[in-house]
């Protein structure tokens, strides 16, 4: 792939900003439908007798209870919105700084798949132990009414209750589900970056020496990424809402193994891929979004800068 020029900007810098960008924007087109994905995660049947939630019954219930309708299709967006942002920045400041190494180390102009795989794990994982609070905070707000018993009335409120009831360990519940979900982003990336050099070499073949990825193949590559990676790494999300959630180890089991047991004996197989359906649908718009924006940014962000 072509290098960008970033008048005077580090690259990790543009990478960051145009992930901070990509995070927010994203956040705020598809938040219900997050809500919807993390309830449905967390169900778990009180009976053979008992139907699990749709999509719809989520939906209707968000949109009849005493809240005004925003105020329920938005409940927890703070920190949802504030852990999407800070991921995504810092997710894409260190995948680039992780890069350039790793082409470096290895005497090569620019990384090859292998290179985008370890860094975009080594990016994850350290996202994942910056941001794990906020997503205690986030699935918590987001798997529960503003009027239910216990619910947090605020990020700020949720933080003390757990500071308080938890201790410090409370907000890295879930931490050792994240760093094995790293590899979700890492195969996104081994296959994203490959592709998009691809389409750049297949353009400059064709005369074309544009530095810009088209929308429309954003979109495309993107999809396709997002896909792979997430046909074989949902249950980990199933899992860290599960261990993320209000008492836990009592609801869902003691530990990774413990929930990955109850899920088994309790739900079988599909209990591993609860929430989707829902998962799916929001997947593409937010990651078409997330990309379209990201890619936009990190194009004209050093153009309008120079």
């Amino acid at each position: 792939m072509p290098d960008h020029h970033h008048a005077g900007l580090s690259p990790a810098l543009v990478e960051s900003v145009a992930g901070l960008s990509a995070g927010t924007i994203a956040t705020l087109v598809v938040h219900p439908l997050d809500i919807v994905k993390t309830r449905m995660q967390i169900y778990r049947s009180a009976g053979p007798s008992t139907s699990p939630p749709t999509t719809i019954t989520i939906l209707r219930s968000l949109t009849s209870n005493q809240q005004p309708i925003l105020s329920s299709l938005y409940r927890g967006l703070t920190p949802n919105l504030v852990g999407n942002a800070t991921s995504w920045a810092s997710f894409f400041f260190f995948k680039s700084r992780f890069e350039r190494y790793a082409a470096y180390s290895h005497g090569r102009p620019r990384p090859n798949p292998a290179d985008y795989f370890v860094a975009s794990a080594l990016a994850g994982a350290s996202t994942s132990v910056l941001t794990n609070p906020i997503w205690v905070l986030k699935t918590r707000m987001l798997s529960s009414d503003k009027g239910s018993v216990g619910a947090y009335p605020s990020m700020l409120a949720g933080a003390r209750t757990i500071l308080r009831t938890e201790g410090f360990r409370g907000f890295y519940r879930g931490l050792a589900v994240s760093l094995l979900g790293v590899s979700h982003g890492a195969v996104q990336f081994a296959v994203y970056e490959p592709a998009k050099r691809m389409y750049f070499n297949r353009r400059a073949a064709e005369g074309d020496s544009s530095l810009r990825l088209s929308n429309e193949a954003t979109v495309v590559i993107s999809s396709v990424a997002k896909l792979v990676a997430g046909a074989v790494t949902y249950p980990y999300q199933v899992l860290r809402s599960r261990m993320q959630n209000y008492r836990a180890d009592e609801r869902f089991g003691r530990g990774v193994g413990g929930v990955v047991r109850r899920i088994w004996v309790e739900e079988g197989i599909v209990g591993f891929y609860r929430g989707l359906v829902p998962g799916v649908v929001r997947v593409m718009p937010a990651t078409w979004v997330t990309f379209l924006v990201y890619e936009n940014v990190k194009y004209y962000l050093p153009r309008w800068a120079a």
